[in-house]
């Protein structure tokens, strides 16, 4: 069995492997790098792939699949929910940057079309190829990928998360014996924030921020951030009006159709229902003027509402602007953590509100990547993916003096035999 990795070595954005037998050839996400604009995998021809299959739906692991259906009608193996979310956020892509993209919402018809459903636990063959899915609990419908081939057992994390949240269920790690894993390395370098200490303290700034007449502006990504912020302020009986905007309304009804996906389905439905949906500008201003949290993506300040909002909630000393998710550097979120200061009005001004980071993290730590190495069974091979700065060949060194296992940060295009 071969393996060979298209994109997402050293960095993280458009990850790709191909795996390939005798027999066939499976493609395991491909993704795109949101840059201003889109950077694409390595190319491999459509005629000598015989089906994808998508860990999750962030644009980073499936923003590049429709291009296999520009002239094909290639098989997507994926969760149901996986499947509308992908919709969803693709359809977002293609609106913002079509000039870029050589495919159109025609293309991500003709993917959703072909996309066959698997859940957790569940087996299809490709080929000589067989894989099952099992829990990912990095964002709802996420799954890694179990590969049999030709004797061999091939894990792929993904993107995963090993740690139990209000949202899911920690990820599945009891893979057995594996002769190859193929795991991420986002956070090799870093440790999170323990869970229930890391709820208490953000719902107990909201709540110091609400009780004295204040709004806090909570940016956070459409998909999975959104919902658990929800179900942590639920989850902890939270009293004041919460206010939900911007593409984290359409995911959250989306999601509300696939309750066997959360950790606790009732909190999931209670924390969204309890939720007051922004629809349209004059509930917009309506927000900013009375105390409570708006929950609205873009996570990063980059486009969406969270934008506006910014520019009302920024300006009064009373109010908070808590991000609960990475600030990538260059965004305006990263600049409002550092130097305290966003665009507001148009121009750049300093944020009077109180501005705070919350670690929410949906990847593992670095104590969880290294548990989960160490609980591996066999002599498999580690690649090391999906993380930018160093920590692929700095993850890789530790395994291989720590583990005994062989472990590599593969550069895009090294093909390896298993």
């Amino acid at each position: 069995m071969e393996i060979r990795f298209l994109g997402g070595t050293h960095e993280v954005g458009r990850i790709a492997v191909a795996v390939k037998t005798e027999k066939a050839q499976v493609l395991l996400d491909y993704g795109v790098m949101i840059n201003h604009e889109p950077g694409f995998p390595m190319h491999i021809p459509p005629k000598e792939v015989d089906a994808i299959i998508l860990t999750h739906c962030h644009l980073d692991h499936s923003g590049a699949i429709p291009v296999f259906h520009i002239h094909g009608r290639k098989p997507v193996y994926l969760t149901k929910l996986t499947a509308e979310l992908s919709q969803l956020l693709i359809s977002d892509f293609i609106h913002l940057s079509s000039y870029y993209l050589p495919f159109e919402y025609l293309e991500l018809k003709t993917m959703m079309r072909n996309c066959v459903y698997l859940n957790f636990n569940e087996e299809a063959t490709v080929g000589d190829i067989k894989f099952k899915f099992l829990n990912a609990g990095h964002v709802p419908g996420s799954i890694q990928i179990l590969i049999e081939a030709e004797g061999k057992r091939v894990v792929y994390t993904g993107d995963f998360n090993t740690v139990r949240t209000q949202l899911l269920d920690g990820a599945f790690t009891d893979y057995g014996e594996v002769d190859a894993f193929i795991i991420e390395s986002t956070y090799a370098n870093e440790e999170h924030t323990e869970r229930k200490t890391l709820e208490k303290e953000f719902v107990e700034s909201v709540v110091e921020v609400v009780e004295r007449g204040g709004t806090v502006l909570v940016p956070a990504f459409s998909v999975g951030r959104s919902q658990e912020i929800a179900c942590v302020l639920a989850a902890h009986h939270f009293e004041y009006p919460v206010v939900l905007d911007g593409m984290a309304r359409e995911a959250s009804r989306i999601m509300m159709n696939h309750p066997k996906f959360f950790r606790d389905p009732k909190l999931f439905i209670d924390a969204v229902h309890s939720t007051d949906w922004v629809e349209g500008w004059r509930d917009r201003r309506k927000a900013t003027k009375k105390s409570g949290v708006i929950i609205s993506p873009a996570g990063m300040l980059k486009g969406g509402p969270s934008a506006f909002y910014i520019s009302k909630v920024g300006k009064k000393a009373q109010n908070a602007v808590f991000l609960v998710s990475y600030q990538i550097p260059g965004t305006p979120g990263r600049e409002l953590l550092e130097k305290g200061r966003c665009v507001i009005d148009g121009k750049i001004r300093k944020v009077k509100a109180q501005v705070k980071h919350f670690d929410f993290s949906s990847h593992c730590g670095a104590s969880e990547l290294r548990e989960t190495v160490e609980k591996l069974e066999g002599d498999p091979t580690v690649y090391v993916v999906h993380g930018a700065e160093g920590n692929c060949e700095r993850f890789a060194k530790w395994i291989k003096k720590n583990v005994g296992f062989k472990a590599v940060a593969p550069k895009a295009g090294d093909t390896f035999t298993v």
